[in-house]
C-alpha cells in the first residue's frame, strides 16, 4: 500500500503557483502588532504531465498535476501494465494558515496520508511522515529539465526520474 504511494508522489506535477503566504510575527518578536511578511512559493516547475523516463520494463507510469487555487494542486498518478492500470495514486498539495501538506491516498486507503512540509527551496520540496513505516519522507526537485522525485525512509529509496509530455 505504502510503496503504491511513492509511486503517485512522484507525480508531483503543480500547475503554475505563485503563492503568497501571510505569516505572523517570528517567534522572537515581543509584540503582535509587527507587520506580517509575505513569502511567495513558486511550484511552477511542477505543471504539466509527466511520464517516468525509468520504470520498469513492461511497465508505463504518468503523473499530472492541475492547480484548483493558490492554495490547493491536484495530482494523479498512475502506471500501465499490458494496457492494463496496476497502480494509481491520488494526490493532492494544500496550504492552510500559510503550511503547505501533501496528502496521498490510493483506492485501497480509507483516508489519505498526511506529509507535512519540511524543506522548501526554489525548485525543491521534501515532505515527511514519521508515523509509517514507507516512504517517511517524500522529495521533489527539477534538474537538467527533468522532475525527480525520491521516497525513502533510514533503509530503502525509490528514485523517479520524470520527461514532460505534452
Amino acid at each position: 500500500m505504502m510503496k503504491r504511494i511513492g509511486l503517485l508522489v512522484y507525480t508531483a506535477v503543480a500547475v503554475s503557483c505563485h503563492q503568497t503566504i501571510k505569516s505572523g510575527p517570528t517567534a522572537t518578536s515581543t509584540t503582535a502588532s509587527e507587520p506580517t511578511k509575505e513569502v511567495i512559493v513558486n511550484l511552477d516547475w511542477l505543471n504539466g504531465n509527466w511520464k517516468r523516463v525509468n520504470e520498469e520494463k513492461g511497465k508505463e507510469t504518468f503523473e499530472n498535476w492541475e492547480k484548483i487555487s493558490v492554495t490547493e494542486y491536484a495530482g494523479f498518478s498512475y502506471t500501465l501494465q499490458k494496457g492494463d492500470t496496476v497502480s494509481q495514486e491520488q494526490m493532492s498539495l494544500i496550504a492552510t494558515d500559510g503550511k503547505w501538506s501533501l496528502f496521498v491516498k490510493t483506492p485501497d486507503e480509507k483516508r489519505p496520508i498526511e506529509f507535512k512540509l519540511a524543506e522548501l527551496k526554489s525548485n525543491e520540496f521534501v515532505f515527511t511522515n514519521d508515523s509509517i513505516d514507507f516512504p517517511k519522507q517524500i522529495q521533489y526537485w527539477t534538474e537538467s529539465g527533468k522532475l525527480k522525485a525520491k521516497v525513502s525512509n533510514k533503509d530503502m529509496e525509490i528514485p523517479f526520474e520524470f520527461e514532460k509530455i505534452q
